[in-house]
């Protein structure tokens, strides 16, 4: 039986990459996004901060795919702004996208993994961590993304695990890193969406099945470096 995973924002970049990953892995991908994505993944438009959307997302996963061995929790985005500046409702969309969403997906799709002994893969950011100014949505976002995932994880192991992923700098998007940004890197160079992809094909495997609610920080050893003032 071909194994069944469901991607979050996989229109483009980590999301993209994961999708594909798997594929090449020989699983069947379906892919939820906003926009439609065009690649061998199947397509479903949702919006996954909506209620409404997930369940009918559940539905129509259950009616034509008959199972779910994998779901990875990727759609985020971010509002940069001043405190003072950011409205209720700003706030609310970045909660309601990078956070609510996994509550709300894990919610609606637990029978399914639970038979088919399933995975979580959550996506956060080391911004669970360490900030930078005008971040404190998305910032609150991923730090309860990663609680989240250990809770989760107690609460439904051991029928399904529940893993984590923070990444670091990523390049997704924009001008190519210079080599100084390279070389800031202990491991030598800034992320691809790959380098993730490769750790959550490991994650939804049969050969993780000792790991859960777990956080994995991919960030090529920047949280690590101690940096001090010139």
């Amino acid at each position: 039986m071909t194994r069944v995973a469901l991607i979050t924002g996989g229109a483009r970049g980590i999301g993209a990459a994961c999708a594909d990953r798997l594929l090449r892995d020989g699983w069947r991908v379906v892919v939820a996004d906003r926009d439609v994505v065009e690649s061998g993944a199947r397509s479903v438009v949702c919006d996954v901060s909506e209620e409404g959307a997930v369940a009918a997302l559940a539905t129509e996963l259950e009616a034509t795919e008959g199972r779910l061995d994998a779901l990875i929790c990727n759609a985020g985005f971010s509002i940069r702004k001043n405190i003072r500046e950011l409205s209720l409702a700003e706030w609310s969309s970045v909660l309601a996208t990078n956070l609510t969403s996994t509550f709300l997906l894990v919610k609606a799709l637990a029978g399914l993994l639970e038979q088919t002994r399933g995975s979580v893969v959550t996506i956060a950011s080391t911004r669970a961590h360490m900030s930078e100014p005008d971040t404190e949505a998305y910032a609150a976002s991923k730090g309860g993304l990663v609680a989240l995932t250990h809770a989760l994880a107690v609460s439904l192991g051991p029928a399904i695990r529940v893993n984590c992923i923070s990444p670091g700098w990523i390049r997704t998007k924009g001008p190519d890193p210079t080599a100084e940004e390279h070389a800031f890197h202990p491991a030598g160079r800034v992320g691809t969406p790959e380098d993730i992809a490769a750790l959550v094909a490991f994650l939804v495997g049969s050969e993780s099945g000792f790991i859960t609610g777990a956080e994995f920080v991919v960030d090529g050893g920047v949280t690590r470096k101690m940096i001090y003032p010139e």
